[in-house]
């Protein structure tokens, strides 16, 4: 990917992440921001939704230092584990939902609290990076779905460490939403930016 391409790709996924974030912001919240939309309150909403836009452009840039580091750490998995590495990945999908589950669990977990919720939000996030991953591999080919699940489940949870580390529900989702939307529009478009600089280099 030339530069322009690289430049292209960093301003179009800022504006996904700010676009997202204002979006579940909103959503998240509204019980909160409904008021001001009935009292047309318009400085206070522009004050909100330009905090939301801030807080995307962080949350993308999050994005995009995780994609492109998944993207040294696969060159170096392929050159080290070769064939194997698609097990390995697999493991680690595996063990991050373990974690996911069972840490959160032990450290957050009220007296008598069910796992159930815990676990749902485990596979709330392997259900969706399933989804990403399959049109990621229907869009180009079946050896792109282990590495794409990789990243969508594993990548994501790894940026997602702050809200996980605060455990407050609205953070929890208003940070989820807009990294996993800003790495699946990463990950569907790379291949597509590729081919279009191959193509006008042949």
């Amino acid at each position: 990917m030339n530069s322009r391409n690289w430049v292209r790709l960093f301003i179009s996924t800022l504006l996904v992440g700010a676009l997202s974030t204002a979006i579940v912001g909103f959503a998240v919240k509204w019980d909160e921001y409904s008021e001001l939309f009935v009292s047309f309150d318009l400085i206070e909403i522009l004050s909100i939704l330009l905090w939301l836009i801030g807080v995307g452009f962080i949350f993308s840039i999050i994005s995009q230092m995780g994609f492109f580091a998944y993207l040294t750490v696969h060159r170096f998995g392929l050159g080290i584990f070769r064939s194997l590495w698609n097990p390995v990945q697999l493991v680690l999908i595996a063990f991050v939902f373990f974690d996911l589950v069972y840490f959160r669990y032990q450290v957050f977990a009220t007296k008598g609290e069910s796992l159930n919720s815990y676990i749902g939000t485990a596979l709330l996030l392997l259900l969706l990076s399933l989804v990403i991953a399959y049109y990621k591999m229907k869009q180009t080919n079946k050896h792109a779905f282990v590495p794409a699940l990789f990243f969508m489940y594993v990548v994501t949870t790894i940026e997602w460490f702050p809200a996980l580390r605060v455990n407050e529900e609205s953070w929890l989702y208003l940070m989820l939403l807009p990294l996993l939307i800003c790495n699946a529009y990463q990950l569907l478009i790379l291949h597509r930016l590729n081919t279009a600089t191959n193509a006008k280099k042949g």
